[in-house]
């Protein structure tokens, strides 16, 4: 419990670091309750209206997963750099912490949290999200062959840059985590729902259009090859729930 406890106090705490293009991404996966959804949306309201009343500074956001066993919700941050993890200084979450006793954590049933770090090489240009930004997918991966994954995504990437300006997603290297945590994932952000019904080649036939079928036949085995596991799901930004 103490351990929830510090991760739902301390993760707004971690200020949003704009211009870093390989800053580190924090995430709290959590996990409600069965019928306790809308007691922990309450709560998570009250908090975030008590810290934007003490004029908090700090940014988060939240985000709810679409598929999958039970009600899981995602809250996101980034730090520049290791530094910012000694911080405590934010006399907002100090003055709210009890929102959190009191109307968040009985409603949780677990927190598990990571780290990540942005791999701006084989990402989008942008590091940022767009404002109209909605919904993005996840791509997870474990890798048996690091050199090989590396290899093939550093390719890949390259060749959707080359045809359409830019890479479509944003990859992350996890640092740590437990054996079920991936090694890598992507995210690709969409403005709704809808933007999903868009007819649009996939990274796949992309790549065999610009390469040829051959060497895209080789590169997905490659890609095969290196992956021991990989899982997927799309995410809707909760707006009432962010700051």
């Amino acid at each position: 419990m103490r351990t929830l406890l510090y991760l739902l106090l301390v993760l707004p705490l971690l200020g949003v670091a704009q211009e870093n293009d390989n800053y580190l991404l924090n995430m709290s996966e959590i996990t409600v309750k069965p019928g306790q959804n809308s007691q922990f949306i309450e709560g998570v309201m009250s908090w975030k209206k008590c810290y934007k009343d003490n004029e908090g500074e700090f940014k988060w956001s939240m985000w709810k997963r679409v598929q999958g066993k039970g009600t899981v919700y995602t809250m996101t941050s980034r730090m520049a750099n290791w530094a910012e993890m000694d911080e405590s200084n934010d006399e907002a979450g100090k003055k709210c912490r009890m929102k959190v006793v009191d109307l968040i954590i009985p409603h949780v049933e677990s927190v598990e949290y990571n780290i990540a770090r942005r791999m701006p090489d084989v990402s989008k240009s942008n590091s940022n999200l767009s404002n109209d930004t909605k919904l993005v997918w996840v791509y997870n991966v474990k890798v048996d062959n690091y050199d090989s994954f590396m290899e093939t995504v550093k390719e890949v990437e390259s060749t959707i840059k080359k045809a359409e300006g830019d890479t479509r997603g944003t990859w992350y290297s996890v640092i740590g985590g437990g054996p079920h945590v991936s090694d890598y994932f992507v995210t690709v952000p969409f403005k709704n729902f809808a933007a999903l019904d868009e007819d649009r080649d996939g990274v796949w036939k992309v790549y065999e259009k610009e390469k040829g079928k051959s060497k895209a036949d080789a590169i997905k085995e490659k890609f095969r090859s290196a992956v021991s596991k990989d899982w997927s799901y799309m995410y809707s930004l909760m707006d009432d729930l962010s700051y």
